[in-house]
């Protein structure tokens, strides 16, 4: 049986918002245990130009709930960012994932050649379902999952690449 559009996309958002979780209750527990204030964290980015980790967070989420909505069909839910605590961060996954796992695969059957339109500040961009979950929303996804692992990881937290990775 070939991989359906639902296998491809919410169990692995599902798993990978689980694994971003299990991340920053790391590096709560880490700012805690070393007496660091944890908006240190929270407001700790790589590289000036680049966001802090509440902002990685907050994008992972919409990525996530704007691909499973897009490709069954639904409405994105628009959510303000406004987290500036880990505790704010976890409602937010939480919230996340209890949109995404209400969505029915029955939804997404069909949703690779579903046109999926982003409206950008240069310009629409026009794509298929699948190139769309495949070349734009999980690259982006796993992009800015990777960011707030490594923002933790140059602030001291002690994570690894079973930490992203999860129970494989």
């Amino acid at each position: 049986m070939p991989l359906s559009m639902y296998e491809a996309s919410i169990p692995v958002l599902t798993r990978m918002l689980g694994n971003l979780s299990n991340l920053l209750k790391k590096g709560e527990a880490n700012a805690q245990a070393r007496g660091i204030d944890p908006t240190v964290f929270i407001e700790s980015r790589l590289a000036p130009d680049m966001y802090p980790l509440a902002r990685q967070v907050q994008i992972a989420s919409d990525m996530a709930k704007g691909c499973a909505a897009r490709l069954a069909g639904v409405e994105v839910p628009s959510w303000a960012d406004t987290e500036t605590s880990f505790e704010e961060l976890q409602a937010r996954i939480s919230k996340t994932l209890d949109f995404i796992k209400g969505i029915d695969a029955a939804r997404l059957e069909g949703s690779e050649s579903r046109t999926v339109v982003l409206k950008m500040r240069s310009g629409d961009m026009s794509f298929s379902g699948q190139d769309y979950l495949l070349s734009f929303a999980l690259p982006n996804f796993y992009f800015h999952i990777t960011a707030a692992y490594a923002i933790l990881r140059h602030n001291g937290v002690d994570v690894g690449k079973m930490d992203f990775l999860g129970g494989v």
